[in-house]
């Protein structure tokens, strides 16, 4: 009876210290290291840094070469030179967007439960910002459905471009008045605008202004079909509402500290890979070297020829049987992988051409279209870190003739707005198509069959993994070619 009494009184302390142990396992389990709760500034800096990592990847590896910027220095099948895009041109771009939106979706519903309006502003402006790139290269795709897999959605539909526009504009006005709501980014994380006070604040409002102008200016000519000319006039006509960029100090611009984990993503690259591959073209340096550009300086490295240190290029569409030597023209400089200010999302020179272009188009802007022109070639060059030169806006390359016909003036416009867009995603494909400018030449080694891109194709693999919808899209859309035009350009 006695050890019979002693098991129980032990079972009975074993499961008093289970039920102990089981009240405070929660509790010894916590890292003390790991934050219990992830805020939207955590998320923000690491998700800017890679979105604005693939955004000027896309200009290295895809602009530049099909705008006659840079050029392969060996290109034996195919090219984006002699406008043939590839497969691999759209899946990496594919995935990497669709995986960093879900992350930009996470960030704006913290913010919405944590009552934060600067984080959900700032997450619609760069949802917007990388939904336009995506659909003006593709055309109609996954959005309304998009990141929404927790839903259970795992096939979404593909939506209009139309649709998508009308709703990323309605999704910048609802950013506008969002961020004029805040004061400060109280959990930080910004490396964009590198402050948490309200200066930060309206540079936000001022990038997503001006971002709303390059959109509705990129379906102009659907006006009618969408509002755009009431909603440009509507910017232009209350400042005070729609604050505009007005100087470089606005600048989109992720700048890269240098300091682990935001290095320039360029910066440990062997010279194999950073500039013995590739050369800047002729159309490109060419032009520079006639206005005696400050840029190149930044952008480019000489050559010696017949003892002289030129900037120097090469063709671009060249036939498939010429092979350039290993240090023979004009590449990106060695230091120029270093270079902070590369993390181009939209620069203010980019906003004062696209006032240009309106003030012709006919819309009252704040100063004249010569006025916003030469103060865009301006702008550009303080943000590569350059002077502009005496005399370099009268140069016959340059002067703005304000007695010209509209395309003449167009013409002008687009030639330098295609320089100042360096870096800056697919933008110069973009103006390309829609204005036919700048004019490019067609190289030898292009076969006749080849037409200047309007389209990335989708990526091969969604016809296993999405057929359904792809089909549906590719039948609105009339084909899925890189002929293939997209809703505004048709």
């Amino acid at each position: 009876m006695k050890k019979y009494c002693k098991r129980i009184l032990v079972l009975l302390g074993f499961a008093m210290l289970i039920q102990g142990c089981d009240q405070n396992l929660e509790e010894i389990n916590l890292d003390p290291n790991r934050p219990s709760e992830v805020f939207p500034g955590v998320i923000l800096d690491q998700l800017q840094y890679r979105l604005v990592n693939s955004s000027i990847g896309r200009a290295r590896g895809f602009t530049h070469e099909l705008m006659q910027m840079m050029a392969p220095r060996v290109s034996v099948n195919n090219g984006l030179h002699r406008y043939v895009i590839e497969p691999n041109n759209s899946e990496g771009f594919w995935n990497n967007h669709y995986r960093l939106m879900t992350d930009l979706m996470d960030m704006y519903t913290i913010a919405e439960n944590l009552e934060s309006p600067a984080y959900m502003g700032v997450a619609l402006v760069l949802r917007s910002w990388s939904y336009s790139i995506m659909t003006d290269a593709f055309g109609d795709i996954p959005f309304t459905e998009a990141s929404r897999i927790q839903e259970g959605v795992v096939q979404p539909a593909f939506d209009s471009q139309k649709d998508i526009y009308v709703q990323l504009l309605l999704d910048l006005e609802e950013a506008n008045v969002l961020l004029s709501n805040a004061s400060t980014f109280i959990f930080g994380g910004d490396l964009i605008y590198e402050t948490n006070g309200p200066e930060g604040i309206l540079k936000w409002r001022k990038f997503c202004n001006s971002l709303r102008l390059r959109l509705l200016l990129r379906i102009l000519q659907k006006d009618g079909e969408v509002n755009v000319s009431q909603q440009i006039s509507s910017i232009l006509g209350n400042p005070g509402r729609y604050p505009l960029m007005n100087s470089n100090e606005d600048d989109a611009i992720l700048t890269y500290p240098g300091t682990f984990p935001f290095y320039n993503p360029y910066f440990n690259l062997r010279d194999l890979s950073w500039n013995e591959g590739v050369y800047y073209t002729e159309y490109f340096i060419d032009q520079m070297n006639r206005t005696e550009d400050p840029r190149r300086a930044v952008w480019a490295h000489t050559v010696t020829e017949n003892g002289v240190e030129v900037y120097k290029g090469i063709q671009s569409g060249y036939v498939s049987e010429v092979e350039y030597p290993v240090g023979s023209h004009s590449s990106f400089p060695g230091e120029f992988r270093n270079f902070a200010n590369m993390g181009v999302l939209m620069p203010y020179a980019e906003l004062e051409f696209i006032l240009a272009e309106l003030n012709i188009r006919s819309f009252q802007t704040p100063k004249s279209a010569k006025a916003h022109y030469e103060d865009g070639i301006l702008a550009s060059m303080i943000q590569w870190g350059t002077t502009l030169p005496i005399g370099y806006l009268d140069h016959e390359d340059i002067s703005y003739d304000e007695d010209a016909g509209f395309d003449q003036k167009l013409e002008t416009i687009i030639q330098q707005k295609y320089f100042a867009s360096f870096f800056t995603d697919y933008q110069a494909w973009f103006d390309k198509r829609r204005t036919g400018y700048p004019l490019l030449p067609r190289g030898e080694g292009i076969p006749a069959e080849n037409q200047f891109p309007s389209r990335i194709t989708y990526p091969n693999y969604l016809q296993a993994l999405n057929p359904d919808n792809l089909e549906a899209a590719i039948a609105r859309m009339g084909g899925d070619t890189q002929d293939t035009k997209v809703w505004w350009e048709k």
